[in-house]
């Protein structure tokens, strides 16, 4: 039985990118209003670029008004053996709480990726602030038998898992989650530090779940978000909080009609994964 610590946090954070193109059905929300509707809908945080200029106050003042944590979308993407240091420093002087990297590319591979993440998670821990690789398709990550090597290689590797992608590149079906594949995502929710919430059906990247999220594969990915907030809960320190983060995207992740319209309803269906997630932490921290 896995015990947990009950002073733990879930940060339900929104991803910045998965609010393009949201608003009232004829015009988007506005920066400010966008804020709004998180902050009514009960999120505490938001997944984003990291701003630059004058943009930085903006962000700032707002993100002070609703005491919103903020994680740190590292873009452009870095490679892997890449000097980030300027970046992970500059993200840290903002006061980003992590930073979540996809780390390129997908033909790195063996011994020169391990080698690469090694540099960057060294990087991070000398800087101090928490790094996060993002389980991706098209990056380092690219595929599920190359991540499982690189979290045997490195005990210091930390994961964002957005298990999607594996789903969508091995079109692992709702009828087929097979013990191979079970037994890879399990070494790699051992890692967990956030989660990105997406649900594939094997085919598309992105699927509409439902009202209630009633679609056959929430009940897997239900169970590997459940695993991975525990797994991370074995060892996180009085207060620390977990990211989960809402992080449905636009055209040509989200499917629409032949008009260009998105089928789904972006918005209400974050909500839907938002309180799955709550469902999920209160049935750990309950028993």
């Amino acid at each position: 039985m896995m015990t947990v610590n009950s002073h733990l946090r879930l940060d339900v954070q929104q991803s910045w990118w998965a609010m393009s193109g949201l608003g009232n059905g004829e015009t988007e929300w506005s920066m400010e209003q966008k804020f709004e509707k998180l902050a009514e809908a009960g999120f505490t945080g938001i997944l984003g670029r990291l701003p630059q200029g004058e943009e930085a106050d903006k962000w700032h003042r707002l993100l002070q008004k609703y005491g919103f944590s903020f994680g740190v979308q590292m873009v452009p993407f870095p490679r892997a053996g890449e000097d980030i240091r300027v970046f992970l420093q500059a993200a840290k002087q903002f006061g980003a709480r992590y930073i979540n990297a996809q780390v390129l590319d997908q033909y790195t591979v063996g011994i020169e990726a391990i080698s690469g993440l090694n540099g960057l998670i060294q990087q991070a821990e000398e800087v101090g602030i928490p790094f996060f690789v993002e389980t991706h398709r098209g990056r380092v990550t690219q595929d599920l038998l190359r991540t499982a090597e690189y979290v045997d290689a490195l005990p210091k590797l930390r994961l964002t898992n957005d298990l999607s992608h594996y789903i969508v590149g091995s079109a692992i079906a709702e009828e087929g989650v097979d013990p191979v594949t079970e037994g890879l995502f399990a070494k790699l929710l051992q890692r967990t530090s956030s989660i990105h919430a997406r649900v594939s059906n094997g085919n598309q990247v992105q699927v509409d779940i439902g009202e209630h999220g009633e679609h056959p594969m929430v009940q897997h990915f239900a169970g590997w978000w459940r695993e991975g907030m525990r797994y991370w809960a074995q060892t996180a320190a009085e207060g620390d909080f977990f990211p989960f983060v809402c992080e449905l995207g636009p055209a040509s992740y989200a499917m629409v009609r032949e008009d260009g319209k998105e089928i789904s309803n972006r918005w209400e269906q974050a909500l839907v994964f938002k309180k799955i997630a709550e469902e999920l932490w209160h049935a750990i921290h309950s028993n």
